[in-house]
């Protein structure tokens, strides 16, 4: 470059003086506003910059001709597309697969449990191409997976795994105008724990701590339905779960949404969510017109209904750490952090989960 640098803007001397003497600033973004510092307020020449700041000369041209052109938006890093994956989602799939599966299914009849070494083997010889130890390892982490710890959902027995998954990605991601989504499933086994000494809030400096020694009161089951547009959880609490507890919630579940025309319910395979001997939930459904739809998860792939994440916060916020003096106590705390939540803080959930890549669309 031939001619004087111009003179720094009031902007830009103010930016770079908080790059070059701040203290909490990142050293690639320190040593480029260094390089500017020195050239355009101190003066210097590109060798003598070079010199000061431990760089080449090269190095001093380059952020020099980016700060020209862009000022000091020019020192950040520019995009970088990467490059384009060797393996496509279908064969990251396979190796979710096989992280799921049994060893001994792949020839390691003496391991119970996956290596990275022992699954990058297998990988290679099912699928035929040469995926890295690295490459496997990237592949299960993405997906919060490790070699021992299972996670049955990825691997479900069902035939018709993929088709029912999607078909209900599909009413997730595109409920039908004309129906009501709702999750519905239940929380059994909730404990009414009373902690023997009383719970020690956090203070400055020390987290709170609650006594590991309890008293068993009984415990309540909790019957829940979500709706996917609003948030809203509609819910019953008892100390039973029966098919009639249960048809008993959907008569409140029908009365509360007695003006839609289509209820579509999204449950799981529980033997009281089929119809059974007695045909419940058809004699249920004819009795309100057939607006009732049940679709069903498949199996071992309870992550698939969102009722399942409504159920984590309840535990995490109202269960986890309670103190509950009898099960009538728990059941008030329940009931009153769901009310809570339809009030004030329910929402409906941002679902971002499309279903499987293998399949061009979502079953309708």
């Amino acid at each position: 470059m031939s001619g004087p640098l111009p003179e720094l803007t009031a902007d830009q001397r103010k930016a770079l003086r908080e790059w070059k003497f701040g203290h909490k600033v990142e050293h690639r973004l320190w040593l480029r506003a260094s390089i500017i510092w020195g050239l355009f307020h101190q003066r210097l020449s590109v060798a003598q910059v070079a010199a000061c700041v431990g760089v080449t000369e090269r190095t001093v041209v380059k952020w020099r001709d980016r700060f020209l052109q862009a000022g000091v938006a020019g020192l950040y890093d520019r995009p970088r597309s990467g490059r384009p994956p060797r393996f496509g989602p279908e064969q990251r799939c396979e190796v979710i697969a096989l992280a799921c599966d049994a060893p001994a299914s792949y020839g390691f009849e003496d391991r119970t449990l996956w290596t990275y070494d022992t699954l990058t083997d297998a990988v290679q010889r099912r699928l035929g191409v040469s995926m890295s130890r690295s490459s496997v390892w990237r592949t299960l982490t993405q997906n919060a997976l490790r070699p021992h710890r299972v996670r049955m959902w990825l691997h479900s027995p069902d035939p018709d795994f993929k088709p029912k998954v999607n078909r209900i990605v599909g009413l997730y991601l595109d409920p039908p105008d004309d129906a009501v989504v709702l999750c519905i499933d239940e929380k059994t086994g909730m404990q009414a724990l009373e902690r023997r000494h009383e719970t020690r809030r956090a203070v400055p400096g020390r987290p709170g701590r609650y006594e590991h020694e309890y008293i068993r009161h009984g415990t309540q089951s909790l019957l829940a339905a979500f709706n996917i547009r609003t948030g809203r959880v509609t819910a019953r609490c008892g100390p039973t779960r029966t098919a009639e507890d249960l048809e008993s919630f959907l008569e409140a579940v029908a009365q509360e949404y007695r003006e839609a025309p289509r209820i579509i319910v999204i449950w799981d395979n529980l033997n009281i969510h089929h119809d059974g001997q007695q045909k419940r939930w058809s004699r249920f459904n004819a009795r309100h017109g057939g607006k009732f739809e049940f679709v069903y998860t498949p199996l071992h792939a309870s992550w698939v209904n969102q009722i399942e994440i409504f159920f984590s916060i309840l535990h995490r916020r109202c269960l986890k750490h309670g103190d509950f003096h009898s099960t009538e106590d728990l059941r008030g705390h329940v009931l009153a952090f769901i009310d809570r939540w339809n009030t004030k803080e329910g929402h409906p959930f941002h679902w971002t989960f499309r279903g499987y890549p293998m399949q061009a669309k979502a079953v309708a």
